[in-house]
């Protein structure tokens, strides 16, 4: 059964884009592991469960995704064991189940560009990569497309040509902040990477925000709780300053892509959990 978040006239769902296990001092940075593994379960191997799950919502007559997932048939068995992916996409499969195929898919909010998000807007058809959403617009900022398809030293490990080529025709680069359809904006934070977005939704008086890797999950509420793959930490720090104790003040709820627990929260003004969205399966 897929979870879901109705805040006005704003329905969330949550597909099953896949799985993966990374190493909780990664995902923590900084961060003593006797204080994060009270908020987060880890494995023997010190990973922690990571969903890649896209959300999918209609607004202004569009079906927009946010994110595309990790894919299926893509991954080597190389990188399937070191990412510990333990399932790949079934997006397919649950768009079918709501009546909806990738060809309905009108928009694509890619947060950034790095595998675990963007693997899933390309497929293999035979021997060619095409693009999986062939009617879609995908929007990303400026900074994170240009590095996506020149990457430096660091970030080649994570963009790849096999996401970006097949689709290059169908991407919208942002500056700044944009607004994409009515009451969804999406804001360049850097951070995580240099081209990394949050998105924020307004549906009447609420508001939900998508801190995307800058919060990966309910355990990086902390400000300063920022991982070791981040690029520019300061920067995500700086905008978790900015974002999330605003949201908290609002009453916003905040969703998230990876948790393996959550897919959505509601935080009181106390920092405890208000409100909240379980993943049940």
């Amino acid at each position: 059964m897929m979870e879901t978040l109705t805040v006005g006239n704003v329905k969330l769902t949550w597909l099953n884009g896949g799985v993966t296990n990374m190493d909780g001092g990664a995902m923590f940075g900084v961060v003593p592991k006797p204080l994060w593994e009270n908020k987060y379960p880890v494995n023997e191997k010190n990973q922690i469960e990571l969903r890649t799950d896209p959300i999918l919502l209609q607004l202004e007559g569009k079906n927009i995704l946010i994110e595309a997932g990790i894919g299926s048939g893509k991954l080597t068995d190389k990188q399937k064991r070191n990412y510990g992916v333990t399932e790949e996409s079934q997006l397919e499969k649950e768009l079918k189940e709501l009546n909806l195929s990738p060809a309905d898919i009108d928009i694509i909010c890619m947060t950034h560009m790095h595998f675990d998000h963007a693997c899933g807007l390309t497929k293999w058809e035979g021997e060619k990569m095409v693009s999986a959403f062939p009617n879609a617009l995908i929007y990303t900022s400026d900074v994170e497309w240009n590095e996506m398809r020149n990457p430096n030293i660091r970030s080649r490990n994570t963009y790849w040509k096999e996401n970006w080529e097949a689709i290059q025709e169908q991407v919208i680069p942002f500056h700044g902040e944009m607004e994409v359809v009515k009451g969804l904006k999406m804001f360049h934070t850097g951070g995580h990477s240099d081209g990394h977005s949050i998105i924020v939704i307004e549906t009447g008086e609420e508001k939900l925000v998508h801190m995307a890797d800058l919060m990966p999950t309910h355990a990086h509420q902390n400000v300063l709780w920022v991982l070791a793959y981040d690029d520019y930490p300061m920067d995500s720090i700086e905008a978790k300053q900015k974002w999330i104790p605003g949201g908290i003040e609002e009453g916003a709820w905040f969703f998230f892509y990876h948790d393996a627990i959550y897919r959505a929260v509601k935080w009181g003004k106390d920092g405890s959990i208000a409100d909240e969205v379980k993943r049940n399966r």
